[in-house]
Formats: structure tokens, C-alpha cells, sequence
């Protein structure tokens, strides 16, 4: 190898490096929120970080613990080495293994630099005493002794490696999406054993009872007709025109992580998103001019009631384009999931021009209302015709 191509190299592995680990000015903070550590380690109406919010399985229900500087419920009294093994490995204080409700299976691939960055932050937050309920999980799933075998088959234990065929900003992409932003947690389908179905990254998944959409570069299915310019927007304010806004856990990350990120690292997760091989899978994203079908008059009636004031007649959104229904990628979902879960739930989300929200409309209206007004909005909004029950609506209220 001659010197000016060893220099050339050189050059692309110090690239290559700063494209996957701290950035600098990235600072504990910076991570923290990119790691959306906030969301699952606050319950509603906690402290922050102070954990307690309930993770609700089909083997039981998990609660988040304190991550707090808290020497007694918290993590005090955590060693670098025992916080790195916690993200990196699922392996808690005393070698006690964490369940991967903790998404231990995407921290891995940080940097112990990142790491040790995210303990430093977390260790400048006031203490708060507070400990999280017991979990109740179902025989096995209460043993963590069997996780050893859990992780032998969904977990790699190994650090993000650069692909030096791609671009810095890819690889920094790839870092934030994979690593820190821990994208395919919620949008890649689970295996039997509920690891991650690594043969459809990004197709999309139910989680919690929302689905978090296809965001790979099928054209139909995921993210491959939208422009640049619509991810980072979307990406950064929950919001893009022609696509509808964020609801749900997506406007969750978006409030607490996403829209911390700089114009930089978001271009950088554009540019990764790009790259992910098409998954077919998942509801087609809706018509740019959906055909509406016939609709039942009493699903027309109760969206003038209660819909029409916010997100008008057309969609398109009255005073804010937060409440824009058209291109909503949840309107053409033949199963309606994410509209009962709004519809019996509600949304908010942080915005540029402040919190945006609806509330549930549960208490208001019969199930068989809500069913109707969520068939309409398919068939008005989506070009599908929908065939939501009662009974689905009473599921979602669960």
C-alpha cells in the first residue's frame, strides 16, 4: 500500500469513527435524549426518570425501575462497568439480568464512550427515591435465570461496526437509528420467543396496541415515496404535509428525542432510512386522492359532531396542520388500529408551536358510534372500506 492511499485510509477509518461515536459537542444530555431513556423511565405523573411506567405484556406486566442517581432505588450505586453491562448486555447492579422490555438488544451497539456519556448525564439529576411495583409475570417469564437463553439466541453482544462501503453520515445514521434512537424495537415484527424478527427490520410491528408503520424504502408499504425533506420534518416535528401527523408512541419519541436532534444527525437518519432494503409488509400508505366508498350515514354524522371542528370536512386541518388527517398513513390501515387507539385514548405531541392534542372520545360516545366514525374516516380519508365492530373499539379501550 503506497503512503497516499495508507493516508486516504486512515482518513476514512477517522471519518468512520466520528461518524458512530460521540460527536463532538454531543454531550451526555444530547445522548440521553437520543436514547429516549425519559420515556420509559417516567410513569404518568412520575418524576422523570424515576421509573414505574408499566410495560404490559402477553406474559404479564413489567415496570420500569428508577434510573435516578438514587444510591438505594436507583442506580447510585452503579459502576462504569456495571452501566456499560446494563445497555450493552442487560446485565443490571449484582449481576441481576434486566428484561428486554429494556431494548439492551439495540444499546449494545454503543460505544462504552457513549455509554459512560449517558451515565455521567444521568448521575447530575437529583436523586429521587422511588420504587418501581413488582412485576407480575407468568411462570417461566418470572425466572430472569432463563434470560441467559433469551439473549444467546436475540442478543449479539457486540458494538456498531462501521460499513466503510458507506458514507460517514450513513454510518451516522445507522448509529442513531440502530444504536441510540433504537428504531427497530418498535418497528420490526417479533419472533416466537419475542426478540426481533431480524428478516423483516423495519416491515412494521404492533407494539402496546399501536402499530408502528413500515419505515423501510417500499415505495406501497414504507417510507420510499416520501421526500427528504417529509422524513426530516416528520422526524423532527411529528408532522409532514400529505402524511398526516405523529400519534402515539411515535409522537412520544418525537417529543422526548427526536425533535433534540440537530438538522444534522436528522439528515444522517434520513439518509439510513434511504438505504433499508424494502419489507412488503404491513397497510399500504394511502392514496395522494382516495376514492371514498360508501359509508354508513351514522359514521358521517358523528365525524361532523365531534371530528369535523378540528380536522374540517376535507382533512386537511383547521388552524393547526397537526390536525390534518389526509395521507395519514393509519387512514388506509384496513384494521383501524391506531384510529381506535386515538379515538379511545387520545395523543399529544410537542410541537414547534406547542403541545397538540385530542382527547379521548371514549367517555363521550357508544362504541358503536366510535366504530362508525373510525370506518369513515377510513373510507373518507384512506379509500378503504373499513369494518370496524363495537367489539374492536371495546379491544382498544383495553
Amino acid at each position: 500500500m503506497t503512503k497516499a492511499n495508507d493516508m486516504r485510509y486512515h482518513l476514512a477509518a477517522v471519518a468512520l469513527l466520528l461518524a458512530t461515536s460521540a460527536h463532538a459537542g454531543d454531550s451526555g444530555e444530547y445522548l440521553t435524549r437520543a436514547a429516549d431513556c425519559v420515556a420509559c423511565h417516567t410513569a404518568e405523573g412520575g418524576a422523570p426518570y424515576a421509573g414505574g411506567r408499566a410495560f404490559k405484556l402477553p406474559v404479564g406486566t413489567i415496570y420500569s425501575p428508577n434510573i435516578t442517581p438514587d444510591p438505594e432505588t436507583g442506580i447510585g450505586n452503579y459502576t462504569d462497568d456495571e452501566f456499560v453491562d446494563a445497555l450493552q448486555k442487560g446485565i443490571g447492579h449484582g449481576g441481576k439480568r434486566l428484561y428486554p422490555a429494556m431494548p439492551y438488544n439495540s444499546y449494545t451497539l454503543l460505544s462504552r464512550q457513549d455509554a459512560l456519556a449517558i451515565k455521567s448525564y444521568l448521575f447530575t439529576l437529583k436523586p429521587v427515591r422511588a420504587t418501581a411495583p413488582e412485576n407480575t409475570l407468568r411462570f417461566p417469564f418470572n425466572q430472569r435465570w432463563t434470560l441467559w437463553f433469551w439473549n444467546k439466541a436475540n442478543t449479539a453482544d457486540q458494538r456498531f461496526q462501521p460499513d466503510s462501503s458507506k458514507s460517514a453520515e450513513w454510518n451516522r445514521g445507522a448509529y442513531l437509528a440502530e444504536a441510540l434512537g433504537h428504531c427497530t424495537q418498535c418497528h420490526t415484527p417479533r419472533n416466537w420467543m419475542m426478540g426481533l424478527k431480524t428478516s423483516a427490520s423495519f416491515a412494521g410491528a404492533t407494539q402496546a396496541g399501536w402499530h408502528a408503520y413500515n419505515i423501510s424504502s417500499d415505495k406501497l408499504h414504507g417510507i420510499g415515496g416520501w421526500s427528504d425533506a417529509d422524513l426530516a420534518s416528520y422526524l423532527t416535528t411529528g408532522f409532514a404535509p400529505n402524511h398526516g401527523p405523529a400519534s402515539g408512541p411515535m409522537a412520544e419519541a418525537i417529543t422526548n428525542s427526536l425533535r433534540f436532534l440537530s438538522p444534522q444527525d436528522i439528515h444522517a437518519m434520513v439518509t439510513y432510512l434511504r438505504d433499508i432494503p424494502p419489507q412488503d409488509d404491513g397497510p399500504p400508505a394511502p392514496k395522494p386522492t382516495p376514492v371514498a366508498t360508501d359509508t354508513d350515514p351514522l359514521g358521517a354524522h358523528i365525524f361532523a359532531l365531534a371530528c369535523a371542528g378540528c380536522h374540517l370536512p376535507t382533512g386537511q386541518g383547521r388552524q393547526s396542520p397537526w390536525a390534518a388527517l389526509a395521507g395519514d398513513h393509519s387512514t388506509a390501515d384496513p384494521a383501524a388500529t391506531n384510529i381506535l387507539q386515538v379515538l379511545a385514548h387520545g395523543s399529544t405531541l410537542q410541537t414547534p408551536q406547542g403541545q397538540v392534542f385530542m382527547h379521548s372520545f371514549a367517555g363521550a360516545y357508544t362504541d358503536q358510534e366510535l366504530a362508525a366514525a373510525a370506518n369513515y374516516v377510513q373510507a373518507q380519508f384512506g379509500g378503504v372500506a373499513g369494518a370496524v365492530s363495537a367489539a374492536d373499539v371495546a379491544k382498544a379501550k383495553e
